[in-house]
């Protein structure tokens, strides 16, 4: 038998094995890293999207096979309209995601206040990432300041929406891709009539195409880029408001609404990439624009510019206060700068990828082409491409949402009630520039 001393030292052997045991789990625990990764449900073009989720769990998942003990973790169901709020709860108990999408109306905010860290330093120590494969203006559009804090992740162009078939009707041929001013008003002034005989016209040129629009396509600028003056004096952007007024007046003061482009009678309508590649697939195309045929061309060029247009861009950036600094980096880079991540945008999202190489590939098309009917045409990777790049960015300062906000509210006065533009433009130069100057 046994000896009593052989049982203890084998109950103690016992105890010091479950004891590792224990102590092992325990560690392994320990060293099992979360990063927090901050999303919206649904798109940020605020168009329908179902499939939101599935390009970040597939990177979610790829990362975690790539880095053994880390994981991702996200709160899902957070809605854009709520995500600036939701965010700002975490700041305040100092819980805010270790890396994050960010709005556009919250980056100049985030990076005056330091919320997202400068990602300068890890660029350049980072010698496998080239920031030349991002399209220029999405690039652009995280720097504050001379600084990089965010790095596009999905980017969308304005484009020029072309009701084909009431130009059919009304003998005009397609523009051409460098088209200008000129052409389109010379469309809507043929356009514009009273086809029911009562006197007032109930067909129209376009449609939602404001001063903003003018301003991007002939080569002017709202404000300077670090937001201490407008330039509302500059011939170019006073021109673009003549043009604006111009082709308002074609409307014999008829207001015009989105009904009438809905039911087939304006010629032209801008909206964004987001919308083009939703309203042109099943179901959302039964539901709007079924009643004509429609295409999509570039912005027509002012006299001083050229067939450019407002360029979106969502962002995402890295917590400065974030304990995991290379594995958010390497995070970050995995969703916006890897070409099988990136080429997903086109199966899951509505926007176009912010690496050129994905967007410009006859792959890009091929994927557009599947969902739409056989016939249509697909914006071409080269034209799309060329948008996106040359197109123009909002300049990022701290007060620009409420500044650009108190301009169009003048400038849309200056138009309804015909006052004196050269001189109203002035004022508003005055007006904006002791504004920034508080």
């Amino acid at each position: 038998m046994r000896s009593m001393k052989g049982y203890s030292r084998m109950w103690i052997g016992l105890a010091v094995l479950a004891g590792v045991v224990l102590l092992g789990v325990q560690d392994g625990r320990e060293r099992e890293i979360v990063l927090e990764f901050g999303m919206f449900t649904g798109s940020n073009w605020d168009v329908a999207n179902a499939n939101s989720f599935v390009i970040i769990d597939k990177a979610i998942a790829r990362f975690e096979a790539e880095h053994p003990g880390v994981r991702i973790h996200y709160y899902s169901g957070v809605l854009k309209e709520d995500y600036s709020e939701w965010f700002s709860r975490k700041l305040l108990v100092n819980k805010e995601p270790d890396v994050f999408m960010v709005l556009g109306t919250d980056f100049n905010q985030f990076s005056s206040l330091g919320v997202m860290k400068n990602l300068d330093e890890l660029i350049q120590r980072d010698a496998k990432f080239d920031p030349g494969r991002y399209f220029s203006s999405a690039f652009c559009t995280g720097q504050y300041g001379g600084v990089q804090y965010a790095l596009p992740y999905e980017t969308v162009p304005t484009l020029m929406f072309v009701n084909k078939t009431l130009l059919t009707k009304e003998g005009i041929s397609m523009p051409d891709q460098d088209w200008t001013w000129k052409d389109l008003l010379a469309i809507c002034e043929k356009v514009t009539k009273d086809t029911d005989g009562d006197g007032v016209p109930d067909q129209f040129g376009i449609y939602n195409y404001d001063w903003k629009d003018a301003v991007c396509s002939n080569g002017a600028e709202i404000f300077d880029s670090d937001g201490t003056q407008g330039y509302f004096t500059d011939e170019r952007l006073a021109e673009s408001v003549k043009y604006i007024r111009e082709l308002n007046e074609l409307n014999q003061g008829q207001k015009v609404v989105q009904e009438d482009f809905n039911n087939g009678n304006v010629a032209f309508m801008p909206l964004t990439f987001a919308e083009y590649r939703t309203y042109k697939t099943y179901p959302y195309k039964i539901k709007r624009y079924a009643n004509f045929q429609w295409d999509c061309i570039t912005m027509p060029a002012g006299t001083k510019g050229d067939n450019l247009s407002q360029v979106e861009t969502l962002l995402m950036g890295i917590s400065a206060s974030t304990r995991e600094e290379e594995l958010a980096w390497e995070f970050l880079k995995l969703l916006t700068y890897d070409e099988e991540l990136q080429t997903e945008i086109f199966r899951y999202s509505q926007g176009a990828s912010v690496l050129k190489a994905v967007t410009q590939s006859s792959e890009m098309e091929s994927i557009v082409q599947e969902d739409m009917e056989e016939g249509d045409t697909v914006i071409s990777g080269k034209l799309l491409g060329r948008v996106i790049e040359e197109g123009h960015i909002e300049p990022q300062f701290k007060r620009y949402e409420q500044v650009l906000a108190l301009a169009d509210s003048e400038i849309s006065n200056i138009l309804e009630n015909d006052k004196t533009l050269d001189s109203s433009l002035k004022i508003i130069q005055r007006t904006i520039n002791n504004y920034l100057r508080q």
